[in-house]
């Protein structure tokens, strides 16, 4: 069943994304024309490109905080239109684009590639290298970033505990008393990936008294005594899977690479307690698709919480969502006014320093 499931997906996606980008392109196209930029000497501008339409808050706080600055110029265009006009600028916020050699080979006069927020894995880094452009994220821990991931992962822990879906049946049928709920009081909590959302969860979880354990590939001498005894129980890469088997509940908190790819997979899932919540706020490609479904119908899988998925937008007739132990956002985790609006000062203020010819602050760098 699971194996139909997916191949409804892929081909529903398809066609979703299709309908998506066909009815967006019209509102956002228009962006990536060259009258966008009539008017400004080429020399006496610095040209900020936002990826879009996604995450559009995050072009729309940016362009108001260089607003003082006539010098900067933030555009957004739609990906499909991006290969065409990326020769004219000079730094690119990827966002959700997949910047492959090809595009990068067509950037003569960046600069700079970077993300809005922390993860690269759609950047050829190499390719980048090659051409001269470096390339770079923001680091969640001085943002808020990190802090708006942790606490949606609380909140799909406690929509998955409380029952979330069955509740909203529960009002509709205008039922009392039911569905019986769970309390993160307890519960054991396997942070898979203890980095700067790991340490931030673990704060929050404190208070409600769960029990911390955590994996990270390597707990280096100088981590502060205040983030290491949020932990419980630590462990290595090696102990995933007998961590799982000790945890009420499971959340992904890895960046996304070639060794962490689905990383939650057949034997992870099987490592689980039976009736254990698996939550992801990272990457969506670190769950094997068919693990989960398999897992969730069988009933191995106590719940899915999920702030990112295997393709995005997310396909809302996927087959996975016809489970009431299911709850989906819309990639939404770092996604607040706050994380948002200070990460906005940061691409401004990168975009005057390249201006200016000053050292960049508070990003970092990868090549």
């Amino acid at each position: 069943m699971y194996k139909i499931a997916k191949t409804a997906f892929r081909n529903r996606h398809s066609s979703v994304s299709s309908l998506f980008y066909s009815l967006q392109s019209h509102s956002i196209s228009s962006q990536s024309k060259p009258e966008t930029m009539v008017g400004k000497d080429d020399k006496e501008v610095t040209r900020v490109l936002f990826c879009g339409p996604h995450f559009p808050d995050s072009y729309n706080f940016t362009r108001e905080y260089v607003q003082p600055y006539p010098f900067i110029q933030a555009d957004v265009v739609h990906v499909h239109d991006v290969p065409e006009v990326i020769n004219n600028y000079h730094i690119c916020v990827i966002m959700s684009m997949q910047m492959d050699s090809n595009v990068i080979s067509r950037a003569s006069n960046m600069k700079l590639i970077m993300q809005y927020g922390v993860g690269l894995e759609g950047v050829d880094i190499d390719a980048a290298t090659k051409h001269g452009i470096k390339v770079a994220r923001i680091p969640s821990e001085g943002t808020g970033n990190a802090a708006s991931c942790s606490e949606m992962a609380i909140y799909l822990m406690l929509g998955l505990l409380k029952k979330q879906n069955e509740m909203q049946i529960s009002v509709q049928s205008r039922l009392l008393g039911q569905p019986t709920g769970g309390t993160l009081l307890g519960k054991t909590v396997f942070i898979l990936g203890y980095g700067n959302i790991g340490i931030e969860l673990a704060k929050r979880l404190r208070p409600f008294g769960s029990r911390v354990i955590a994996t990270k590939r390597s707990w280096p001498d100088s981590i502060i005594d205040s983030e290491s005894s949020l932990v419980d129980e630590k462990g290595s890469h090696e102990d995933i899977y007998t961590f799982a088997g000790k945890a009420d509940i499971v959340v992904v908190c890895l960046r996304l690479n070639k060794e962490t790819a689905e990383i939650v997979n057949k034997k992870f899932i099987s490592s689980m307690k039976k009736g254990a919540l698996l939550v992801n706020i990272a990457r969506g490609r670190l769950i094997n698709y068919e693990s989960a479904y398999q897992n969730l119908e069988s009933g191995h899988l106590g719940g899915l919480g999920i702030d990112v998925a295997w393709s995005e937008p997310f396909d809302p007739n996927d087959p996975i969502l016809k489970f009431k132990n299911v709850i989906i956002t819309p990639h939404v985790a770092g996604v607040t006014e706050y994380s948002y609006r200070s990460m906005a000062k940061v691409v401004g203020d990168v975009a005057i320093q390249l201006h200016e010819g000053l050292p960049f602050t508070r990003i970092e760098f990868v090549n």
